[in-house]
């Protein structure tokens, strides 16, 4: 065959290849999330219909399993009991599921139904291939029912809408007060039917959070036949009942044209702002202009981020910065209303107040994220934070509905507090800020009254004694950090010996970090590969992992090992020495390279802190791997807990090249970028633009780079480089380079 023969078909697969590259450019970025990843395994993310940062998270709930359903779904799953109106996303507890609302038709059953029992329940079969998971818009079909059911929601009105069977037999909703996830159990409920369309009420309940309180109104499409209202299964007469264990069933002789609507707002302070909600946000019926609009938010947040990479890779990272966008999420009514910490309402609020705080987890990489992309954000953060220290005496630990859970250990409000102010946010109480962070290093729980005297914590007198005080010398930090922005000297002084205070946990002969007890001997028996699930110095790890939680002072670490060399071939170690995980051991210890747990938080920076010893080639091979091995865009691929939107954040940050290893110093440290190129949009239609030259599964070592064309050997970016806007080019290849990033002088520094 001649060669002009080819000419066609090299002009037409090029024309093809032209075609997809220009279609993958166009596609909404909407339509590489994927809700589902991260539903299977521990992965525990929610699955349904919300908006970026909505008090609403409106979704399915499985028959409750055990602790992978703490979201209230899971992948392995092939039931749904109801669709509620509130989630939590990648916890490690559950709670929540307020207001679960199930369609039916045929008799009325009040049992939702349990494992192994499933047809006496009212509750329905489905398969993944009849479910639709979008940004803003989740639809599955109900087995049982023949229903198809479509879920959207504003920030604070769910909006069902449920297509019936011609002739269905005695359609009805359930609607049950008494459903709840995990730990949550209701304490006082109510419902009160007000007119031919309308259902109003409460429901209190008590769970992880304590004393959560929830407002609702109920919108039908079509007047409802009769409403049925049953305090523990008991039908009671009367259109307001108050009880503790409510269900109702709104009946319909028929259902106009097969599709029945239904709008329920929320409000944490009154029906009354529940209406408004209602009447604000969701006044009419237009199903498909919600869903439209719910998508537009969607595209909107995450069109901040613009990468160009692999199609599978578009589908991880956008859907993992639509995760770190479920929560903190909303927590007030459209008038500002909100519900505080004492139970007080606080009317017109001059912030937007927010709620779900996994601080131990978000301090890490998830706060200092939205400080690039969502800085409309921060100031309302901060002053949800410092309104919750004046309600109830401290910063929050972990925050959920207006109640502290006093989850984990730390007082992790703080960097968050603090990164924000050294990173320029003003839209606050200064004074109020550090107050409130210094009196949270003040407090006499946990151990903290040791701290305070320049003491290890005795490891027989604090469980978890190593990991608290590991948490407690970061907090330290940027407490004298902003003590030294504020021209405190004292307090600088101070809270600078505090951060130093890990040094009294490194035990030198073994070279870990490790529990001390009263009498100054290390605690024995000690396995550093042993990981009891909180019940030993270490909190979900052991002492492997949590050696290397010295984020604030890296150099202070390595110095501690002896130098460059022993810390590189410590934490080469690491990566290496197979993991002993009992039976009581955490099961969030997940994702596990060696030791290296990927799938829990305290260990995200750790990979990067090669670069710190003048080796991030090392970085870039580990990245690398974790990012083939731990995140896919399968419904497990997440290896460990979400986590409120941090495991999803170490990936965002990561996939564009760099990581905040000190969560409060203005510095990511470089790594190994995962896309081919990143477009930052920041406010004042300033951006950031990074591409990436060269970028392969073999070249992937940074050789040069070149910020707004000057060539910049630093191993770090700095965040007013990237705030202020500008370009960064980045040259790959595939040998480590000898000289960028390696000098002493051109790696990260953990102060600046």
């Amino acid at each position: 065959m001649k060669l002009k023969s080819f000419k066609p078909f090299f002009f037409c697969a090029s024309l093809f290849l032209s075609l997809h590259v220009q279609a993958q450019k166009s596609a909404k970025l909407t339509s590489f999330v994927d809700p589902i990843i991260g539903s299977a395994k521990h992965g525990h993310v929610f699955v349904g219909a919300n908006v970026p940062f909505g008090a609403v998270q409106l979704g399915p709930n499985n028959i409750m399993e055990g602790w992978d359903w703490c979201s209230g779904y899971n992948y392995v799953s092939n039931t749904i009991t109801g669709f509620s109106h509130t989630h939590l996303s990648g916890t490690g507890i559950g709670d929540l599921g307020d207001i679960s609302i199930m369609p039916v038709t045929g008799a009325t059953v009040l049992e939702k139904g349990k494992k192994g029992a499933e047809e006496k329940g009212y509750l329905s079969t489905f398969t993944h291939e009849n479910e639709i998971a979008k940004a803003g818009y989740y639809s599955v079909l109900l087995d049982k029912y023949k229903i198809r059911a479509e879920l959207t929601t504003t920030n604070r009105v769910g909006f069902h809408q449920y297509s019936f069977p011609k002739n269905s037999v005695t359609p009805h909703i359930v609607i049950d007060l008494v459903e709840g996830i995990g730990w949550d159990a209701p304490t006082n409920v109510s419902f009160k039917q007000i007119d031919a369309t309308t259902v109003v009420g409460n429901r209190n309940s008590k769970g992880w959070a304590n004393d959560q309180r929830l407002y609702f109104v109920i919108k039908f499409s079509q007047p409802i036949n009769s409403f049925d209202i049953y305090d523990d299964d008991q039908l009671k007469k009367g259109k307001e009942i108050s009880g503790k264990k409510l269900k109702a069933i709104a009946n319909f002789s028929s259902i106009n044209n097969n599709k029945l609507q239904i709008k329920v707002a929320l409000s944490p302070v009154s029906i009354e702002n529940a209406i408004l909600n209602l009447q604000t946000e969701l006044p009419g019926w237009d199903f498909a202009s919600t869903v439209k609009s719910a998508d537009a938010k969607w595209e909107r947040e995450l069109s901040k981020v613009k990468i160009d990479a692999s199609v599978n890779t578009k589908k991880i990272f956008y859907t993992a910065l639509y995760h770190t966008m479920v929560a903190p999420s909303i927590f007030n009514d459209v008038n500002k209303d909100y519900l505080g910490t004492d139970k007080k309402v606080y009317r017109a609020a001059n912030f937007t107040n927010y709620t779900t705080f996994s601080l131990w987890d978000t301090y890490r990489a998830a706060n200092p994220l939205y400080t690039i992309i969502h800085q409309d954000r921060v100031n309302d953060v901060v002053n949800t934070m410092l309104a919750i220290y004046k309600e109830q005496g401290k910063l929050p630990v972990w925050h959920l509905m207006g109640n502290e859970t006093n989850t984990m250990v730390g007082y992790h409000a703080v960097p968050v507090v603090v990164d924000a102010y050294l990173k320029g946010y003003r839209g606050y109480d200064v004074n109020l800020a550090y107050e409130a962070v210094k009196q949270s290093a003040m407090q006499k729980t946990d151990g903290i009254g040791y701290i305070q005297e320049l003491k290890y914590i005795p490891a027989e007198k604090v469980n978890e004694s190593a990991a608290k005080a590991l948490e407690y010398a970061i907090d330290d930090y940027c407490i004298a950090m902003f003590a030294k922005a504020l021209n405190k000297t004292e307090d600088y002084q101070y809270f600078s010996k505090r951060a130093q205070l890990y040094r009294e946990y490194f035990d030198q002969d073994v070279q870990f970090m490790r529990g001390k007890m009263a009498d100054g001997k290390w605690r024995t028996p000690f396995s550093p590969v042993k990981a009891k699930h909180r019940e030993d110095d270490y909190t979900e790890g052991n002492a492997w992992q949590y050696t290397w939680l010295v984020p604030q002072d890296v150099e202070g670490l390595i110095n501690l090992f002896g130098g460059d060399k022993p810390f590189v071939n410590k934490l080469d170690s690491l990566f290496i020495v197979p993991a002993d995980l009992g039976e009581n051991s955490s099961p969030d210890i997940s994702g596990l390279i060696g030791n290296y747990a990927q799938g829990n938080e305290p260990g995200h920076h750790i990979p990067y802190l090669y670069a710190y010893a003048g080796q991030p080639w090392k970085t870039a091979d580990l990245i690398r791997k974790i990012d083939n091995g731990f995140f896919t865009a399968k419904p497990d691929g997440l290896c460990g807990n979400e986590d409120v939107g941090q495991m999803s954040a170490w990936y965002v940050f990561t996939a564009m090249g760099f990581y905040p290893v000190n969560p409060a110093n203005g510095a990511y440290v470089f790594g190994t970028p995962l896309v081919n190129s990143a477009t930052i949009a920041l406010p004042e239609n300033k951006k950031f633009d990074i591409r990436v030259i060269g970028n392969s599964v073999t070249n992937k070592y940074i050789q040069k780079i070149l910020i707004n064309g000057k060539p910049y050997n630093k191993g770090f970016i700095l965040h007013k480089t990237i705030s202020d806007g500008g370009t960064m080019q980045i040259y790959m290849g595939d040998q480590p380079s000898k000289t960028w990033g390696v000098n002493p002088a051109d790696r990260p520094v953990s102060t600046k």
